[in-house]
């Protein structure tokens, strides 16, 4: 499979995947959401592999889903929470899935915002840099009227606790890099210019050790006595599918392709 909205390299013993569409911010479509899915079953099928590093080009990580796109313009015979509902069940949620549950290490550099569905993808890794110019934010309530989706309501109280997940995903309010190391939110906050560099070299540290070792500690923490994420990301489907038919979201994504601040009306 080519690649066009990312691109996949191969260095040694690490696989290295940078989101390609800068214009748009690296914004979420259907599109990219297939390659990274369709990247991560090939990183899995190949046993040469043993870590990845994940980052994006431009000047930021993600903007969250593609909203000024194609891919959530409502369609005859579909309300639109149902088309919500069921882009996320067949393309953002097994997705993550594939990420999360890939058996080798993932480093996540975050360059720039990651904002709504970004911030989900960067927390899908197991180390997670961010530079220092980078910020987080769950954009999802605030902005669009609908909750936290693609695990985010999996990883947030896990990492940072329920109290200030909870005010990240009812707020909307920006997470510095360096605040988000303080929280545990992510692993470390580096200077911009020793973003990459760092974050290659951890890859190929990890491209090194001890694979076998790496995967079953990812297991044994992915799998704690919680919700799975399986579960999870069906819960949230079912319930951004209720929110996706609200005249508030409706409106978030007319103000979105307006630029312009949304007037919600709690409907």
């Amino acid at each position: 499979m080519e690649f066009t909205a990312l691109t996949f390299e191969e260095r040694e013993r690490v696989a290295c995947v940078t989101l390609n569409r800068p214009e748009r911010l690296n914004a979420l479509n259907e599109e990219l959401v297939g390659e990274l899915r369709a990247v991560a079953e090939r990183i899995a099928s190949n046993a040469h592999l043993r870590a990845v590093l994940l980052t994006a080009a431009g000047r930021a990580f993600s903007s969250g889903a593609d909203l000024m796109g194609e891919d959530f313009i409502n369609t005859p015979g579909r309300t639109l929470g149902q088309l919500v509902g069921a882009s996320m069940r067949e393309h953002f949620n097994p997705m993550v899935n594939a990420w999360y549950h890939l058996g080798v290490p993932v480093v996540v550099a975050v360059n720039g915002i990651a904002a709504g569905a970004g911030m989900s993808l960067a927390l899908v890794g197991d180390i997670v840099l961010a530079a220092r110019s980078a910020t987080f934010v769950q954009l999802f309530a605030p902005k669009l009227g609908l909750m936290p989706d693609l695990g985010s309501s999996f990883h947030l109280p896990r990492l940072v606790g329920t109290a200030r997940a909870k005010a990240l995903a009812l707020l909307g309010e920006p997470l510095s890099a360096a605040e988000a190391e303080r929280w545990g939110l992510i692993w470390r906050c580096v200077e911009d210019e020793e973003l990459m560099p760092q974050a290659e070299s951890l890859a190929r540290r990890l491209g090194d050790g001890p694979t076998q070792a790496f995967e079953r500690i990812k297991r044994v923490f992915n799998e704690q006595p919680a919700n799975r994420l399986s579960d999870q990301l069906a819960i949230e489907a079912s319930l951004q599918e209720q929110l996706g038919d609200t005249r508030d979201f409706a409106e978030g994504v007319q103000a979105f392709r307006g630029k312009r601040a949304p007037r919600f009306r709690g409907e």
